[in-house]
């Protein structure tokens, strides 16, 4: 008998030592990956389906060749992300079209999809050429973050847009965020200028940004929420009032436009990847 229970005892010091083994090294990769803030290189080039050429990819510091850039980060969105895309190039291609100096381009950016993301938005880079379409690959997931990073990094715009593959925000309201930053940096110009009729005068050199924002829905989410969602939120709305004001109103809608001056200021200093870095 007491040979058995020497027997039992070792298998639960066995047992304890190996979950005992596992559990820190799950602790340790979870902190590695909490605290690792380092971001992968850029990609040098642009893959071009069409051509099956390279083409060279820009960096925020160099100056602006479109009017507008739009990032939409996504993982997994092999089905949402065409409609999406239609939506959002149907609308760009019908205002170019009324105004020549109304340029643009889409850059999609795939945080390591384990689906047909790639394929889908390579699809569109065929249909609209690699002008207007660009696909970032980022290989294995970084996160929500590192991706608007990534796009907004390798942009082109004199105006940069970040905007969800799940199309919860019309693209048509990219007009408000527009006219907001044409109108602020009208005035800081005028302010810091004897005149605005100066030439040189580029909406992409003062650094502005502007957020759109869903809390004047917030009545109607309210209704159709779950109470303990609408418990955190509430929570979270006081947490944002004590450290940040009572002047942000909405932290969570990813729908955020910036100068290209902004964003290189904003995203060549950001170290966390995941969502804070666009919530907050």
């Amino acid at each position: 008998m007491g040979f058995l229970w020497s027997i039992a005892e070792l298998l639960v010091a066995v047992i304890f030592i190996i979950a005992s083994f596992l559990l820190t090294a799950v602790v340790s990769e979870a902190y590695r990956r909490r605290h690792d803030n380092t971001h992968d290189d850029a990609p040098s080039f642009f893959e071009d389906p069409n051509s099956q050429k390279q083409v060279p990819c820009p960096h925020i510091h160099d100056p602006a060749e479109k009017y507008i850039s739009l990032v939409i980060p996504a993982f997994n969105e092999e089905h949402r992300l065409p409609g999406a895309l239609d939506e959002t190039i149907n609308y760009l291609q019908e205002r170019a079209g009324k105004d020549k100096s109304f340029t643009y381009e889409v850059v999609i950016v795939d945080d390591g999809s384990d689906d047909a993301t790639k394929q889908v938005a390579f699809d569109f880079v065929k249909k609209y050429t690699v002008d207007n379409v660009r696909v970032i690959l980022l290989g294995r997931n970084h996160g929500k973050g590192e991706a608007i990073r990534k796009g907004m990094l390798h942009s082109r715009g004199e105006l940069l847009l970040m905007l969800d593959a799940d199309g919860a925000t019309k693209v048509t309201d990219l007009e408000k965020l527009e006219n907001q930053i044409h109108a602020v940096a009208s005035k800081e110009f005028r302010v810091g200028e004897s005149t605005s009729s100066d030439s040189s005068f580029r909406i992409s050199d003062i650094p502005l940004a502007a957020f759109g924002s869903r809390a004047h829905l917030e009545e109607q989410a309210l209704a159709t929420r779950k109470w303990y969602r609408n418990f955190l939120m509430k929570g979270f709305h006081l947490v944002v009032l004590l450290t940040a004001g009572s002047g942000i109103r909405d932290t969570q809608c990813g729908f955020k436009m910036f100068t290209r001056a902004a964003a290189r200021k904003l995203f060549t200093n950001i170290r966390l990847k995941r969502q804070m870095v666009l919530r907050c």
